[in-house]
């Protein structure tokens, strides 16, 4: 399902919006899911517990404008497709910092809306979302591997880090932690850093020899003998992030 957060704090405007998105999304028959906020701290505190393919922001707003929630939303999650719509133009050069697939000026021109939400929906990665299924001491957990901030190994176990900031720990596992995470690493998103550690690089904010700093100020380290090639393929991986942008 293809999640989608809209947030501009003027209600005529934000009603707008929706409208225009619903619109879209029935005309193409698209299964996709509409949040609205009315204020930035309100999507911000969302989005602890929740990400969203595609954000569509106002520029203008109180406490946090859009461009720094843009800019928010970019290093929380490199993916994101953004689109700012505003009544102000002299933002437009600004607003490319958090790489947004369009600068709409309000009113909303309704053809130029839907090509750009085509275009942004095209670059979401919105399929059926790949889950991982984790055998703890007491039950089964099943857990989308976009929740995962990283994984931790030590004593026979694995630590999931979530990104609404929960722990939860495997049971023993009678294989390498290689072995475990395999199917997670499986896909493009991840990348063992460590012996111990494997990370979600749509969760890293900051990138430095010591290791990837991750949303709510997390680190994981990168192993000494590992950090060329590390390096080397998070930078693939940002190269491989922006041509698709």
């Amino acid at each position: 399902m293809l999640r989608i957060a809209i947030c501009d704090d003027m209600p005529n405007e934000l009603q707008c919006l929706v409208s225009l998105t619903n619109q879209y999304i029935s005309t193409q028959n698209l299964d996709a899911e509409i949040t609205q906020f009315a204020h930035p701290d309100a999507l911000l505190t969302a989005m602890e517990m929740q990400s969203y393919h595609l954000y569509i922001l106002d520029i203008v707003m109180p406490m946090v404008n859009g461009l720094e929630l843009g800019n928010v939303i970019r290093r929380l999650d490199r993916e994101a497709q953004i689109i700012f719509a505003t009544t102000e133009p002299q933002f437009a050069l600004q607003a490319y910092a958090a790489a947004p697939i369009n600068y709409l000026i309000k009113p909303i021109e309704k053809q130029s809306f839907y090509d750009t939400l085509a275009l942004a929906i095209s670059k979401a990665d919105f399929a059926e979302e790949k889950t991982f299924a984790i055998k703890t001491s007491g039950s089964m957990r099943v857990i989308k591997l976009s929740d995962i901030l990283f994984l931790e190994y030590g004593s026979h176990s694995v630590l999931f880090h979530l990104l609404n900031g929960e722990d939860v720990l495997s049971r023993t596992i009678r294989v390498s932690f290689s072995e475990y995470s395999a199917p997670i690493l499986k896909d493009k998103h991840f990348m063992q850093c460590h012996t111990s550690f494997v990370v979600n690089l749509r969760r890293v904010e900051r990138f430095s020899k010591d290791g990837f700093t991750l949303h709510g100020g997390k680190m994981v380290p990168i192993a000494a003998k590992q950090y060329p090639a590390v390096r080397d393929a998070y930078m693939d991986y940002l190269m491989a992030k922006g041509e698709q942008r």
